[in-house]
């Protein structure tokens, strides 16, 4: 399906609670793993820069996978999108891509860190082709400024757009630095 065919409601005839199994899903997650929100975030971005947001990380073919490429290490976030897939699955089979799933999911964080809620546009189809060379392009925290700006405009995307992922994913990892170390602090209270 080509970016033009995307839309708000895409399934709203064919699976209309979809954004709300998400959101439920994703609160239900978050209510037990206050770190959640950065780390579906991450794997939206991931997910995104690598080709497109198809979902393709999420595609396990055994060791030559997409998600076992260096540039993903760390990312998490895979069974909170399983959850959500199989939900979803038990009322509208065969029809959400996990594509989809896995925007819908960074949008409901976003919501739930207090953050803005967004329309997402909907209908996006599965990647077929996962491999591990394919997210060679990943920014790596070893980069230069160069390298990365070099990265990034490679996607289409401005320097000004650099800077702000740059400034936003510095400011998540702090605050939930912090939400983490309060919790620690908290159970060793306890």
């Amino acid at each position: 399906m080509s970016q033009g065919q995307l839309r708000v409601g895409f399934y709203g005839n064919t699976c209309p609670n979809v954004e709300t199994i998400v959101s439920s899903v994703v609160r239900q997650v978050a209510a037990s793993d206050q770190n959640i929100a950065p780390v579906l975030l991450r794997l939206h971005f991931h997910d995104c820069f690598v080709q497109g947001c198809d979902g393709s990380i999420l595609i396990e073919n055994g060791d030559n996978a997409e998600r076992h490429a260096f540039g993903h290490q760390g990312v998490g976030g895979f069974e909170v999108i399983e959850r959500a897939k199989a939900e979803i699955e038990a009322v509208c089979p065969g029809i959400v891509s996990c594509a989809d799933i896995v925007a819908l999911a960074a949008r409901d964080d976003v919501v739930l860190a207090n953050g803005p809620s967004y329309e997402v546009e909907t209908g996006r189809r599965y990647g077929v082709i996962s491999n591990l060379s394919s997210a060679d392009i990943m920014p790596e925290v070893t980069d230069s400024i160069q390298i990365l700006k070099a990265k990034f405009s490679q996607k289409g995307l401005s320097e000004k757009d650099f800077v702000v992922l740059s400034v936003i994913s510095a400011i998540l990892l702090k605050f939930y630095s912090r939400i983490l170390e309060h919790v620690k602090v908290n159970s060793r209270e306890a």
